[in-house]
């Protein structure tokens, strides 16, 4: 399946290629639900070699939204074959994987047999920072708040404008990311990060039983900080105990793990984060995925 650029006008952030529903093109209908209510899913992908990497962890969080959005699945061999026809030739990149309940007519009630949209694109790769785990990036705090919401929870849906009001708050290059907090206040997530903190002898992130999203990176840093015997809880952590940390770092699927150096004004050992396991997620992060 031959895959020619989609012609945009949106500059260097414009897709370098586009599927929409196996089709070559880069625009959905006016109808789609996905446009008028944000009633679906996404994924952001990391792709080397060309394949995705952590291929079937990202499909399986896409399932778990799907599932709890009531949207059907798509069939994995179908989306897997056009990621691999998108990828042809594409040695690094960002693959976005978008899952809407497809078209429906006004109102907010879904329709009860909907045929979901697919839409598979890939972008080049942003600038990275040279050895970001290693020498470390900055963080700001955002004012913007995450709205308690159980029922959406972990799962990464479309609906971003409390990411959109808090990624407005800075324009420094040199930030990589703001830090949300709930109105509880306690710290959740970045706009695009998911959280960890370095504490005594072992590690602490954010639990995310009422809003922000449980990244693939996320779970990689529990599997490997179990695996190398490294103590890690989930726990509410409020904003005041970021500044008591050893250390902290953030991940994502993108960037992958990246030591914080500092937050604001307080800055930060990068020494404080595991080497090991800096070591190991990094590893297995930007590992493409082939098809067995």
């Amino acid at each position: 399946m031959p895959c020619a650029p989609v012609i945009a006008n949106a500059g260097e952030t414009a897709p370098w290629r586009a599927l929409v529903n196996g089709r070559e093109q880069g625009v959905v209908g006016i109808a789609d639900r996905g446009l008028l209510y944000g009633d679906g899913l996404f994924e952001t992908i990391a792709v080397r070699r060309q394949a995705p990497c952590r291929w079937s962890a990202h499909l399986a969080r896409l399932n778990r939204g799907a599932d709890r959005l009531c949207i059907p699945r798509v069939d994995p061999t179908l989306l897997r074959t056009e990621a691999d026809a998108l990828l042809a030739g594409v040695d690094q990149g960002v693959l976005r994987l978008t899952l809407t309940r497809g078209k429906g007519g006004r109102g907010y009630r879904p329709p009860a047999n909907p045929t979901p949209t697919r839409i598979l694109a890939v972008y080049p790769s942003p600038p990275f920072h040279d050895e970001p785990s290693i020498s470390g990036v900055a963080l700001t705090f955002c004012r913007a708040r995450l709205g308690d919401n159980p029922l959406l929870a972990g799962i990464k849906h479309l609906n971003r404008l409390e990411q959109v009001l808090a990624r407005a708050e800075w324009d420094d290059p040199g930030i990589i990311d703001g830090l949300m907090a709930d109105n509880r206040g306690c710290v959740i997530c970045g706009t695009m990060t998911n959280l960890f903190l370095v504490q005594g002898e072992g590690l602490t992130t954010p639990r995310l039983a009422r809003c922000g999203v449980a990244g693939t990176v996320r779970e990689l840093v529990l599997e490997r900080a179990r695996a190398l015997g490294i103590p890690l809880i989930e726990r509410d952590v409020r904003t005041e105990e970021l500044y008591r940390a050893r250390g902290l770092f953030v991940t994502n699927a993108v960037l992958g793990l990246m030591s914080v150096a500092r937050l604001g004004t307080r800055g930060y050992d990068t020494s404080a984060v595991p080497t090991a396991l800096i070591e190991q997620v990094q590893q297995a992060v930007f590992e493409p995925e082939t098809q067995t």
